[in-house]
């Protein structure tokens, strides 16, 4: 990960990790986490990781059920139960420009945007 990743974590005060529910993004959050690891380490040590959120979860695949079953053993306590389930409507919404709770509000995917703000800020206010 780049400078430009350290630089972010190090102006972050909390971390919400987006994790698709894919084998190779498992990969990427293993880094990411020995990222975190050293800014914490070397830099902030009171960098908090608010918790991780599971995107483009289509909940017909096994594959989908398994990386969610992998991130709640390995992150107890830390996975959002919002997920973002995968979506046309989701993937067509930046070619038109607009977020998806403006191309589609009434979309699950939009609806699950909502649902993971809100739970984060309760996160957040129990700090």
């Amino acid at each position: 990960l780049g400078l430009l990743t350290i630089n972010g974590l190090v102006a972050a005060d909390s971390l919400l990790i987006p994790v698709q529910a894919e084998y190779y993004a498992l990969e990427g959050l293993g880094q990411l986490m020995q990222t975190i690891s050293m800014v914490r380490e070397s830099i902030k040590p009171e960098l908090e990781i608010m918790g991780a959120a599971i995107t483009m979860f289509d909940p017909r695949t096994k594959l989908s059920k398994q990386v969610l079953e992998e991130l709640y053993r390995h992150f107890p306590g830390k996975i959002f139960r919002s997920v973002i389930p995968r979506s046309v409507r989701l993937a067509e919404a930046p070619s038109f420009g607009r977020s998806i709770l403006h191309y589609d509000p009434g979309s699950k995917a939009a609806k699950a945007y909502e649902r993971l703000a809100k739970e984060f800020l309760l996160r957040e206010e129990q700090r």
